[in-house]
């Protein structure tokens, strides 16, 4: 500190002429340290040649990591197309569409849902058949499809084992209520699609049973509902109460050997059918198909549809509107077009009717000229449970958790067993 004082002073004129002893050479002592010899060990000495211009530069900023890119398939050198074992053709909607409609024209390329070479089944724009269309031997005739149904039939006695008592059927159904879990598979518009087989299969791993709801188009024909989950997932439905049912896995369920189903990444573009109404109806003149088209739409609406309802109640009032009326009208004001379309397709199938118009949003369906009344129909289950198709059930789901018949109606859905309501509820103290 006293040094540094000194130095400063020192550049000072009038300070040497006042002290001139103070800053005399002889009086200013300096340090030895300059005299101490220190050498530095090698690892530390730093060379003079080995000092570059560029090393008292700034660092430099590092480099940038690459984007991350996620692993592509299509990038594999070892990639090899999925294959399933399961016995039946892979289709966007199991429900919705049928093998035996064909149509007459595609929307798009022949663009695989399922990704570029991801399975190793063909693409044909409406289904990846479980036989190659390709390859197909001319002598073997139809004998690929009777054993295709020979293997789907053994895979699913193999599966579900011996029935169920009615105890087990009853703790099942207990444990799907919407009190016990919340765990439920929602069919809407498309139907039984070839992702929610994917999706029952997933519940499966932890539970033997699992709950789905049906809404919207598909519950026009519950009964082919039905049918389709229990063909594809090789599964048994165990209650069916409107638009809820309970699926069943089977007794021999094993879920570390779940079947490999390739999930679908997009949803393909829907074919070109022929048109359901044409500019006449069969029978009729020009003048008179315009007369009839006019009247119906003036006709009092049946029903009036909402929007993703259940309308599994629609082909018996229908049949019993025919009996006394030679036209019907339904309202089906908010609902898509494409969803009216099909319903109007569905009933033209079930009751059997003749389609007369869809303008203003309204379906309007023709008895016919030699119209005869049928016979009331009814399917029975393995479990001597059975629903009516003339006259059905009136407790049914609407879309806001509360019960309908498709129209209006005022039950609840909580009531999952009405019969044996008894057996759910808690023990009274």
């Amino acid at each position: 500190m006293i040094l540094h004082r000194i130095s400063r002073q020192f550049q000072n004129p009038k300070l040497h002429s006042l002290y001139p002893k103070l800053f005399s050479s002889s009086s200013i002592s300096f340090s030895k340290l300059k005299e101490y010899d220190f050498s530095p060990p090698e690892h530390l000495s730093v060379k003079p040649n080995s000092i570059k211009p560029n090393d008292c530069e700034k660092p430099k900023s590092k480099k940038q990591k690459p984007l991350y890119k996620p692993p592509s398939s299509l990038n594999r050198i070892d990639f090899k197309p999925l294959h399933s074992d399961l016995p039946f053709d892979f289709r966007f909607s199991y429900t919705e569409s049928s093998p035996d409609v064909r149509p007459i024209g595609l929307r798009e390329p022949k663009y695989s849902p399922f990704g570029p070479s991801r399975i190793d089944r063909v693409w044909t724009g409406v289904c990846a058949p479980v036989i190659d269309p390709i390859v197909k031997s001319v002598d073997d005739g139809n004998e690929g499809g009777v054993n295709l149904e020979e293997k789907r039939k053994k895979l699913r006695d193999d599966i579900l084992g011996k029935p169920l008592s009615d105890a087990e059927r009853k703790i099942l159904v207990d444990k799907c209520q919407r009190v016990r879990t919340k765990r439920q598979i929602n069919l809407g518009r498309d139907g039984f699609t070839h992702n929610i087989l994917n999706d029952i299969h997933n519940n499966w791993k932890t539970c033997e049973a699992v709950r789905i709801r049906c809404l919207g188009v598909p519950t026009v024909d519950m009964k082919n509902v039905y049918n389709q989950l229990e063909d594809k997932t090789s599964g048994k439905i165990i209650y069916r109460h409107g638009g809820l049912l309970v699926l069943y896995r089977g007794r021999h369920y094993k879920p570390k050997e779940k079947p490999v189903i390739p999930v679908m990444l997009w949803r393909p573009h829907e074919p070109i059918y022929p048109r359901l109404i044409r500019s006449t109806i069969d029978g009729l003149t020009i003048d008179e198909t315009k007369e009839m088209r006019k009247r119906g739409l003036s006709v009092p609406a049946l029903a009036k549809l909402v929007k993703n309802g259940y309308y599994g109640n629609l082909v018996p009032m229908v049949l019993d509107a025919f009996l006394t009326e030679e036209m019907v009208r339904i309202d089906c004001k908010g609902l898509n077009k494409s969803d009216y379309k099909k319903i109007g397709y569905k009933l033209r199938d079930l009751v059997p009717c003749i389609l007369v118009t869809f303008k203003k949003e309204q379906i309007v369906i023709w008895r016919g000229k030699n119209y005869t009344a049928p016979e009331p129909r009814q399917f029975v289950n393995d479990d001597n449970s059975f629903d009516y198709l003339v006259g059905g059930s009136s407790h049914t789901v609407e879309e806001d958790g509360s019960s309908s018949n498709g129209y209006e109606s005022s039950s609840s859905e909580d009531e999952v067993l009405p019969s044996d309501s008894k057996l759910f509820a808690p023990p009274s103290r």
